[in-house]
């Protein structure tokens, strides 16, 4: 019998299983289970769901081959336990924006420069510290019980190895951590509650390679892995993504998901002082700076329902729409938005006409995602990151040909496309890999990078400067609109 490893994602909307051979990284098994779906803006779930969900989804691959394990998730997530290692509350999730009066409390406590010198980022309500700050405000009694404080994926390591431990990029999203120095900044979390011991509370930040623990007896007696199974560290989802893709330096990701995401590995960390960059680690040593929205293929799973239309008519029927200079103008600000930071922001429609067609409104939607989108690359390279890398898109959305298509008319860029469309748990195995072979992530990286080849060069007259002008100004009367209401 050939070993196996295998990747675990744990994202927002399902568990994704891959198992991969062990020298070669062969595919072998591809399983899947749901998530609870999520309400906006609320956005919560319960971290046992995400643990029955992984249970589910072994049962359909076959475990006995299984040497080593690693897990991606969805981040910033606040887990919170108590002394008996029991789940308090659902988890706030990265999309959860209810928590903005904390946020612009912790903002205005220190300031936007001294947040992003300490910890890379600004804490906007995506963050882990201002979920604990909306916890200690609004549930007293449920605050006071906390005894750890972990993100998702760290949860799903500690259910199968009974430890309190995450990675530099998970805790990259936390609000107290310096991705630059590898170190918790705890004084931070004072600024929640001065009187915690938060240095019991937080879990161990392990390194790239690091083998964090082993799948327990009770672990293997529920899930059906050898007891003594390897567990890598994991990580977020997007640097797990990058490790999948075989992502190099200067390469530009755009992930299409229920998120947009735009990330680059870079050598350096990265301090974007007008706080759009997230400066984050990750997955193997270094950094991916990230612009992350929350309205991605939501947008577009709407029209499309909207509509009653399957996703492939609806990108066919938005292709075939004429590249006008005054066709509809989508804002996607659906449920809030993180980058632009305006949580009680909301989605429109601007240049209806009564000889606007279907097919406009659909390109509607699907450049509005891609053009807030591509504003976070705008910002990466504001912020000195370079960018001059291939353009790689994956996620859901990169199985639309209308994603693709419209992706290189407004970057004005060739897009790189893989068949695979499973990148962060394929991640997840090279994680699972390394420590198996008690090798560097990098390598196995390297190694079992997939094949991309180009799926869409930019069309000419497409009228993007003026598409391009046009959405600048309509965001800008959303902002002053949304950012109105707050005050």
């Amino acid at each position: 019998m050939n070993f196996s490893v295998c990747g675990i994602d744990s994202s927002t909307q399902s568990c994704t299983l891959i198992t991969r051979d062990v020298d070669t990284g062969k595919f072998i098994n591809i399983s899947r289970s749901l998530h609870p779906k999520i309400i906006p803006n609320k956005s919560e779930q319960d971290p046992e769901s995400w643990w029955e969900a992984l249970l589910n989804a072994l049962q359909k691959i076959e475990k006995s081959s299984i040497k080593a394990l690693s897990i991606d998730g969805q981040g910033h997530g606040s887990v919170l336990l108590g002394q008996d290692n029991s789940v308090l509350r659902p988890a706030k999730l990265w999309n959860n924006t209810e928590t903005g009066a904390e946020s612009d409390f912790l903002i205005n406590s220190l300031g936007k420069e001294q947040w992003i010198n300490r910890t890379c980022i600004v804490p906007v309500p995506a963050f882990t510290i201002t979920k604990l700050l909306w916890v200690k405000k609004n549930e007293p009694e449920i605050f006071n019980k906390i005894a750890k404080v972990l993100l998702p994926h760290d949860y799903l390591t500690y259910k199968l190895t009974d430890n309190y431990v995450t990675d530099r990029s998970e805790a990259s999203g936390t609000g107290y951590f310096n991705p630059a120095t590898s170190l918790w900044q705890l004084d931070l979390l004072n600024l929640v509650d001065s009187n915690f011991s938060w240095e019991s509370m937080v879990p161990h930040v392990a390194g790239p390679d690091e083998l964090v623990g082993k799948v327990t007896t009770g672990a293997s007696l529920a899930t059906g892995i050898q007891k003594g199974a390897l567990l890598a560290c994991g990580c977020n989802d997007n640097p797990a993504s990058a490790l999948g893709l075989g992502l190099q330096e200067t390469d530009v990701c755009v992930s299409l998901g229920t998120s947009g995401t735009i990330f680059v590995p870079s050598v350096t960390p990265v301090y974007d002082y007008t706080g759009r960059v997230n400066g984050n680690a990750d997955a193997t040593g270094k950094f991916l700076p990230l612009v992350c929205t929350l309205n991605a293929t939501k947008v577009t799973n709407w029209i499309t329902s909207l509509f009653r239309l399957d996703y492939d008519e609806a990108s066919a029927l938005a292709l075939s729409a004429k590249p006008t200079s005054n066709r509809p103008i989508l804002i996607p600000f659906f449920d809030g938005e993180r980058t632009p930071n305006l949580p009680l922001a909301s989605g429109s429609i601007s240049g209806l006409r009564t000889d606007t067609s279907i097919e406009e409104i659909l390109r509607s939607c699907f450049e509005g995602v891609l053009l807030n989108i591509l504003g976070g690359l705008d910002a990466l390279q504001t912020a000195g990151v370079d960018t001059s890398g291939r353009l790689i898109v994956t996620g859901g959305g990169a199985m639309s040909p209308a994603y693709v298509q419209f992706l290189a008319d407004l970057s004005g860029r060739p897009v790189w496309v893989t068949s695979e469309t499973n990148t962060a748990a394929m991640g997840a195995c090279v994680q699972a890999a390394a420590v198996f072979h008690s090798c560097s992530v990098s390598e196995i990286k390297k190694a079992w990078a997939p094949k991309l080849t180009i799926g869409a060069i930019p069309r000419d007259n497409q009228n993007v400067d003026v598409i391009k002008e046009r959405y600048l100004a309509l965001v800008k009367e959303e902002e002053l609109r949304a950012t109105s209401e707050i005050t």
